[in-house]
């Protein structure tokens, strides 16, 4: 990732310290309903499983478990702290982005949530990251990332400000197709989606 420290003073100040924006709960319970509902879309079905890259505590958990109970949740972070501390709790390992490269687990995903995580990464890192995806995901991917000249909030240290041109680059070359608000289809669903749903 990058020289950022993910310990728990981090996470004390951009997610509990009321004094900083933070992502607010009925926000992020739009945005875990309307990642679900594209990919039950695109999928046919409900979503089985997800892969939350970037979870830190994982906030994104016990909302997709209110949605969907029985779903089976994995979570991924580079930070020992939130690993340490909720890992076993709320299954989550350590991993940083780039090593999705590498790493696959006993079944593709149907969902694959990585927030506001890639515009802190080298673009070396984000690469890398992105060229497991396509084996790694049955169904959609939710990355939500912000561009250069987008108005963000919250923590801006280390924050790389690239353009939607070079994301939408790396997400193609990664056999991503987007296909609308931070969605992005793997190749097995791009392939019926009709020319109006790829954007």
């Amino acid at each position: 990732m990058t020289g950022k420290q993910y310990d728990r003073a981090y996470f004390d100040k951009w997610y509990r310290d009321p004094r900083h924006a933070g992502v607010p709960p009925d926000v992020l319970k739009r945005k875990v309903a309307l990642a679900v509902a594209q990919a039950e879309f695109y999928l046919g079905r409900p979503v089985r499983n997800v892969l939350d890259v970037g979870c830190g505590e994982a906030p994104w958990r016990a909302a997709l478990r209110r949605l969907r109970p029985d779903i089976d949740y994995r979570g991924l972070d580079p930070s020992p702290y939130a690993v340490e501390r909720y890992g076993r709790s709320r299954r989550i390992g350590l991993a940083t982005f780039g090593q999705l490269a590498e790493l696959r687990f006993e079944e593709p995903f149907d969902l694959i949530v990585c927030a506001d995580v890639l515009h802190y990464m080298k673009a070396a890192e984000v690469r890398r990251g992105l060229s497991g995806f396509a084996e790694l995901l049955r169904g959609m991917a939710f990355i939500e990332v912000y561009a250069k000249g987008d108005a963000i909030e919250g923590d801006q240290e280390n924050f790389v400000a690239r353009s939607a041109a070079w994301y939408r680059r790396a997400f193609a070359e990664a056999g991503l197709t987007a296909c609308g608000s931070h969605g992005y289809l793997g190749p097995e669903l791009a392939a019926n989606a009709t020319a109006l749903e790829r954007l």
